[in-house]
């Protein structure tokens, strides 16, 4: 296990040009790659499926699409508000509740990962990782994410409004066709807040594999010091 988090965190870190890619054919590098995006995609559900995952995180949080966002002030200016507040933060807890989902299928992806997959995702630029599971997983997280999506959002009731509303506006270019129906637009951008996330782990372990990777990583690491 020790060899598993020490491969995987050379392997990401742009630092490590003592191991080729020629390695990745070995069983426990291979597996030491995955072991590290494992962590890091399972970190980045957790934050976001949670209480204000999304709604507390101003990176994420999902506001009202196109041009009604600019209209929520005014909105708020003749006394609605709440309602306002009430939608936005329906749409967040949608997310919030949608995202859990993801775990498995993104560990899934991580072990279809062939050593060939592995490369690219070390040749390529600092979010290869995060664009490998968007290819792979986005359609299937899509169908998973809107009947919960769809679920949360039926428990209010101006969410058939804003559908009534925005498809309207979308008619005048106020808000883009696909994202006219509530259920779409909120499934789409809790991908997007989940691929954001995900991109920001990579990121962080290819800039400090040691950190990023573990607490058992740091232990091994610290006794190659010694």
């Amino acid at each position: 296990m020790r060899k598993l988090f020490i491969l995987a965190a050379l392997l990401l870190s742009g630092a490590a040009h003592a191991l080729s890619l020629d390695q990745l054919t070995n069983k426990d590098a291979a597996g030491g790659l995955k072991e590290a995006l494992t962590q890091g995609a399972g970190k980045a559900v957790d934050l976001l499926g949670k209480e204000n995952g999304f709604l507390g995180n101003p990176k994420v949080k999902i506001p009202l699409p196109g041009k009604l966002e600019k209209a929520a002030d005014t909105l708020r200016s003749f006394g609605m508000g709440k309602q306002v507040d009430e939608l936005e933060t329906t749409m967040n807890r949608a997310a919030e509740a949608a995202v859990p989902e993801a775990k498995k299928l993104l560990v899934e992806s991580i072990k279809k990962m062939s050593v060939e997959d592995a490369k690219g995702i070390l040749t390529g630029g600092d979010n290869s990782a995060t664009e490998y599971f968007r290819k792979n997983t986005s359609a299937q997280l899509g169908e998973k994410f809107r009947p919960i999506v769809q679920k949360a959002m039926a428990k209010v009731k101006l969410a058939d409004k804003y559908d009534q509303f925005a498809g309207k506006a979308a008619k005048f270019g106020l808000v883009k066709e696909e994202d006219s129906h509530m259920d779409n637009y909120v499934t789409e951008k809790a991908l997007d807040g989940l691929y954001l996330m995900i991109a920001d782990e990579e990121k962080a372990i290819r800039a400090n594999p040691v950190g990023a990777v573990g607490s058992l990583a740091k232990k091994v690491f610290g006794s190659l010091g010694q």
